[in-house]
């Protein structure tokens, strides 16, 4: 049994890495529990702080998920029209678009938004736009980052005890 918990724990944290750049799975959630699947094994002791820590910074990262494309928004120059419109076009493209909508929605929502804030202004709105895409791509490098970070704890734990398993 810990043979396939070993398997699935690792399928998990290489599924979180997969998360990173699919907006359907959240990754370094996903990842997450591949290390709690490791430390299900009989052979891996259940270190609760370990577990816990990671478990916030998991969480962390999939709540800037969702505020990070508002905040690049704000940074290139977007009125709070073009952080709401960023908030409610991730909403919308989820809902309507399904992965592609993660990209698409927030730029659209945020050029939407500053178009209503001022229709006369359509460079500040194109700017705005593009901060929610750039606030996307650091969020996305986030996710990465992290769940690299976990697949290296996940292969760091078993390494240590390899000599049991096998």
């Amino acid at each position: 049994m810990d043979i396939f918990l070993l398997f699935l724990g690792f399928f998990f944290v290489l599924l979180g890495i997969i998360g990173s750049f699919l907006p359907v799975l959240p990754g370094p959630l996903t990842g997450w529990i591949g290390l709690l699947i490791l430390h299900l094994t009989k052979i891996i002791p259940l270190d609760w702080t370990f577990l816990g820590i990671t478990l916030g910074i998991a969480l962390l990262i999939w709540g800037l998920d969702y505020v990070i494309p508002a905040w690049g928004t704000k940074k290139f120059g977007g009125s709070k029209y073009g952080i709401w419109g960023t908030v409610l076009g991730l909403i919308a493209g989820l809902l309507f678009l399904g992965p592609f909508g993660i990209i698409v929605g927030p730029f659209l929502g945020a050029f939407i938004g500053e178009l209503v804030y001022d229709s006369t202004n359509s460079s500040r709105a194109v700017k705005a736009a593009f901060g929610s895409f750039i606030g996307f791509m650091l969020s996305t490098g986030l996710k990465f980052l992290i769940s690299s970070i976990f697949i290296g704890l996940y292969v760091t734990k078993f390494w240590e005890y390899r000599h049991l398993f096998f």
